[in-house]
This record gives structure tokens, sequence and C-alpha cells, in this order.
């Protein structure tokens, strides 16, 4: 048991020892190891620390080159710049000097121009004695003053050009004819010829036939308040007069007249004539006109092509089917005018839908004349301004009877086509009384005129003889008097078409024999 004891205790001590000497033994190669590496370490860290300074030398060499190289560059450009300064200083030395040299040569100029000027100031004091000495000399030898003496060269020189400028007007009259007659009758012809138009119509329909004398009482009424009823709700005076089995309406607006018609003829025959009947036919015959207004605008448009119409100006180019000027209806007259006018423009080459949509509206401000105050060609150019028609349509319905200047070709175009339609034959009616007015308005122009001795309107208007003194006169003075009477005509008279002017001069001797 003990040699046991013994021999465990002899064991445990070896195994000890020689753990110890196993440690001590890992200690030593771990701390050779550890000496190993601290010396690579330290060699790794020599040799980065090297070529870290090595680099670093290479850099500040390079970073020095560098610097060096700028700045080399930077003095290379500063020696430019001065130089270049240098030369800029020395131009502008040279371009001083050069302006010194003007101004003292500008100067120089200058007193020699003063010295000349004060010297021409001297010849002109002299020239203008000298030259009331001759005119002195000169108004006593003619007998006559300076004045007088213009006067007589200014009245011969007057008498001299009569002659000159008659045969310069007749010169250019017979050129601007043989340049625009044969194509200004060419275009008018193919517009009258493509534009077929009825005769003027009868005057507005006033005069409403009844089937008896028996009627009018029974248009009367009780106590007149059949035709009180009548007058009041259409605005229209209506006149029952002697005239047998006819009474008159009279309005001086054409729809209330067209309504009050068309209600008087219903009443006729209805039979039925009180004012509650009254009022309803009224009522009936206000929406059955209003209907053909509104239609008779429609076919207007649909006829020319025009597009894009306000309904307002729709409605009143209608109300012109009801209108009439020296009897011809201003509907057809403005359709005949809308087809005159594309037709012109065509010719022309101009805008065509323009100058139809211009021609058409021409004479839209009768609609209202009677509502309004002013003239139909102002009244239509405010009417069609208020509902956004273009400037140029404008333009044209205002200038159409040249009331204002003629801007545009399409104002002379719808004023062109305005005047054939209203002058050509047939298209209106014209009073007695203003037909014989206009021919003595014509001969008392022409008359009006130093040696005129006597003027004759003939062609109904169209043309004026005049015949002048021979004795004082001569053959010269004869066109330049034809063109002053026309000129005259033109501002002082309103006619259709135009009007042509004859002067004639002849020198007739009679004797008898005996």
């Amino acid at each position: 048991m003990y040699v046991f004891l013994i021999g465990s205790i002899i064991v445990a001590t070896g195994v000890l020892f020689g753990a110890l000497i196993g440690y001590f033994g890992v200690q030593k190669i771990f701390k050779e190891e550890m000496a190993t590496k601290k010396a690579i370490a330290e060699s790794h860290l020599n040799e980065a620390k090297d070529s870290a300074e090595r680099l670093k030398r290479e850099k500040l060499t390079e970073a020095k080159e560098e610097a060096l190289k700028l700045r080399q560059e930077v003095d290379k450009e500063v020696k430019e710049r001065r130089v270049e300064l240098q030369r800029a200083e020395r131009r502008l030395e040279q371009k001083e000097e050069n302006l010194d040299k003007k101004l003292d040569r500008v100067s120089q100029k200058e007193e020699e121009v003063k010295q000349k000027q004060e010297d021409l100031n001297l010849r002109v004091i002299e020239v203008d004695r000298l030259k009331n000495q001759q005119v002195e000399k000169l108004e006593t030898i003619a007998k006559m003053t300076q004045q007088e003496a213009q006067d007589v060269l200014l009245k011969k020189t007057e008498e001299e050009a009569q002659y000159v400028i008659g045969m310069r007007i007749k010169e250019l009259e017979e050129k601007a004819k043989r340049e625009s007659e044969r194509k200004a009758r060419d275009i008018i012809i193919t517009a009258i010829q493509r534009t077929s138009t009825e005769h003027a119509q009868d005057a507005t329909v006033s005069v409403v036939p009844l089937p008896s004398d028996e009627m009018k009482g029974r248009i009367i009424g009780r106590e007149g308040r059949n035709i009180r009823a009548f007058e009041t709700l259409t605005g229209v005076d209506l006149i029952v007069d002697d005239t047998p089995e006819a009474v008159t309406l009279s309005s001086f607006d054409p729809v209330r007249r067209e309504i009050a018609r068309l209600s008087l003829e219903r009443l006729i025959i209805d039979g039925r004539i009180h004012p509650a009947r009254i009022e309803e036919l009224i009522d009936k015959a206000t929406r059955d006109v209003e209907e053909q207004i509104i239609e008779a605008g429609e076919s207007a448009i649909l006829e020319t092509g025009i597009k894009n119409l306000n309904g307002e100006l729709l409605r009143l180019l209608g109300c012109l089917k009801f209108r009439f000027s020296y009897g011809q209806n201003m509907l057809a007259h403005s359709l005949e005018v809308a087809h005159l006018s594309g037709i012109i423009a065509a010719e022309l080459g101009v805008d065509e839908e323009l100058a139809k949509r211009s021609g058409l509206l021409h004479d839209i401000g009768k609609a209202v004349d009677h509502q309004v105050e002013g003239s139909h060609a102002a009244i239509g150019a405010e009417l069609v301004r208020r509902y956004g028609e273009k400037a140029d349509v404008i333009s044209a319905i205002a200038s159409h009877h040249e009331n204002i200047e003629q801007t545009s070709i399409n104002d002379v175009i719808v004023a062109a086509a305005d005047a054939i339609s209203a002058s050509r034959p047939g298209a209106r009616r014209e009073s007695v009384d203003a037909y014989v007015k206009r021919l003595e308005k014509l001969e008392e122009v022409a008359q009006s005129f130093p040696n005129v001795s006597k003027a004759y309107a003939i062609q109904a208007g169209r043309e004026v003889r005049v015949v002048i003194n021979p004795i004082n006169t001569d053959d010269g003075i004869v066109d330049k008097l034809a063109y002053d009477i026309a000129r005259k005509i033109e501002e002082e008279m309103k006619y259709p078409g135009q009007i042509k002017i004859t002067v004639s001069r002849e020198v007739r001797a009679t004797e008898y024999a005996k």
C-alpha cells in the first residue's frame, strides 16, 4: 500500500515536472517566434518609411518642377502682356498726336471758314446794294414798280400756263383711259352679265284693298275702339279716307308696316273685328313676320356663301326684305352688290369672300336708320363693329358713299358695286321733282364758271354739254374747264353712275344775202 502510494507520488511528480519543462519550452519557443515576427515587422516598417521618404522626395521634386514651369509660363505671359501694353500705349500716343494735329487743322479750317463767311457777308451786302440800285434803275426805265412787274409777269405766266395745263390734263386723261378703260369695262361688263336682277319694284305696299266701303266702318269700330286698338298695338297709322274700297297704312318702320298689313288683311278675311281678335291676329302676324325675317336672312347668307354671321346681323339683314329705296328692295340690292363685289374681286385677284361679305352688309344700317340718327353708312359701320366684324368690312361699309376716305381696294370694290347696282337701267325710281332739281343743279354748277355761255343737262342727267365764249378763251382752256366742272360736280352733288362733261368752243359766222 505504501509502495503504491509512493509510486503514485513519484509518477505525479514526474508528470508535473514534465509539464513544467513543456511549459517553459513552449514559452521559449513563443518568445523566439515573437522576436522573429517583431524583427520582420520592424524590417517592413523600415522599408515603408524608406519608400515613403523616397516618394515624398519624388513628389517634392515634381512639385518644384511644376511650380517652376508655372512660374516660367506666368513670367512669359506677363512679359507678353507688358509688351502688348507698351504697343497699345504707343498706338494711343500716336492717335493722340494725330488727333491733336486734326484738331489743329479743324481750328485752322474754322478760322478760314469764319473769314470766308465774313467776306461772303460783305459781298452779300454789296450785292444787295447793287441789286437795289439796278431795281431802282429798272423801275425808272420801265415806269413801274417791282410788284407791278411781278403781277404782270404772273398774269402772263398764268395765261400761258392755262394752255399747257389743259393740254397736259388732256394727255394724262387719254393715257389713263387707254390703260384703265378697257380693263374696267371688261370687269364691269363681266360682273353685270353674271348678275341677273329684276327691275325696281313698287314702293312699300301701304294700301290695303277692302271688299266694300262697309268694311271701313267695321275697321273703325264703335266710337273708334277698333282703329285705336289696331294703331296702338302695331305702332302704325291707319288712314281711312275717301279712297274707295281701300285704306292706307303709314309708318316709317317697314317691319311694323308689314305686320300691320298682314294683320289687317287677315282681319278682313276673318270678319271678326274687335280688340281681342285684333290683338290675337297681330301677335300671330308678328311671329310670322319674324320667321320671314330669319328665313330671308338665312337665304341671303346661303345664296352668297357667307359664314359665321352674328345672329342679330342676320336678323337685321332679313329686315331689309321690307325696306325699299327709290323703289329698289334693299335685300335684293344687298345681294346684288354682294355678287357684283365678289365677281369684281375675283377679276382683280383679291379676297372674294371679304368683298362679298362687305357687299352684303354695306346697307345694313338702313334696317334701323328710322330709329337711329345719322347716315345709314355710319350706322351700319357702328352695328357691324359692335357685333365683331373685321376692320376691312367696317371700312367698306363706312366709305361706300365716300363719306370718309376709302383706304383699301375692298372699299373701292364695294362702292363700285353699289354704284352699278343703283345706277343700272331699271334699278331705281326717282321722283319727278328730284329729277328736275338734279338737272337744274348740274346746269347751275356748269354755268358757275367764267366764260361759260350755256350749259345743257341731257340724257337724263348723265351728260352735260357746256358751250364757252370763243372770244375770251382759246382751245387750251377747254380741257382744263371740263376737268374743273367734273371735280366740282363730284364735290357738290350726289348722283348714280357717272356724268360725262363735254365742253365746246366754236366760232360761228352768220351773214345774210339780200
